[in-house]
């Protein structure tokens, strides 16, 4: 595989990011789309080394179509200048964790979690982390996590959220409106002969974090299957 062409392929459209040059260049995005491709093949049976659940996770289930929905945005773009994929043991539309790659030129990087959950699941997520305070602990706050995720979370909340007790000293944890995080990865990691080692470190530390919220997910699912065979 070669990324320097998906890197040259969305450098290009980002500076023609209309129909009529994509159209005519449309055999340069499929070149790319290609080897991005290829790279979440690997990407995904590296990962199945250590994370069972990505066994047999297709290429097709996991990659975003390059159209923008525009309805209700003010950029009225029509493509997409990144190319992103979701590898996703349930679906790229589930609420469960996974691993996401997303290539763009100076803005590439490594993610997972929850995002954009919903209020039901962000309240579980919250009792979660609560509840199992120096387990969550244990994983945010290790070096070696925190080496490749700083931060967890990207929209907090300003006071405590409603149920919580406002003296919890680990606060912060409770404030996050998503539970994810994102890793930076330099463009030249993803053009390297090494990607995959690369992609193979920074996925395995992610995957403690994954772990947890998916637990908490599955409590959640397990609970309202419960509920609705009572009701």
């Amino acid at each position: 595989m070669d990324i320097s062409i998906v890197y040259d392929f969305l450098e290009k459209l980002a500076s023609n990011n209309n129909r009529e040059w994509f159209n005519k260049h449309r055999d340069e995005y499929e070149k790319a789309r290609l080897e991005f491709e290829k790279l979440v093949a690997a990407a995904i049976d590296r990962i199945s080394l250590f994370d069972e659940t990505i066994w047999g996770v297709q290429v097709k289930n996991c990659t975003y179509r390059i159209y923008r929905d525009t309805r209700f945005s003010p950029d009225k773009t029509p493509y997409k200048v990144h190319m992103g994929a979701y590898i996703n043991a349930k679906g790229k539309k589930s609420d469960y964790c996974g691993y996401y790659i997303h290539l763009q030129p100076g803005n590439s990087l490594l993610a997972g979690g929850s995002y954009c959950p919903s209020s039901e699941l962000l309240k579980a997520l919250r009792k979660a982390v609560y509840s199992n305070i120096d387990e969550y602990r244990s994983i945010v706050e290790d070096p070696k996590f925190k080496d490749y995720f700083p931060q967890i979370g990207y929209n907090f909340l300003k006071t405590a959220p409603k149920g919580f007790p406002k003296d919890f000293e680990h606060m912060d944890y409770l404030k996050c409106k998503e539970y994810c995080c994102d890793c930076a990865v330099p463009d030249s990691v993803f053009t390297s002969p090494n990607v995959l080692d690369r992609i193979e470190e920074i996925s395995r530390q992610l995957k403690r974090f994954l772990d947890f919220i998916n637990y908490s997910i599955d409590e959640l699912n397990d609970l309202n299957k419960t509920y609705n065979l009572w009701y």
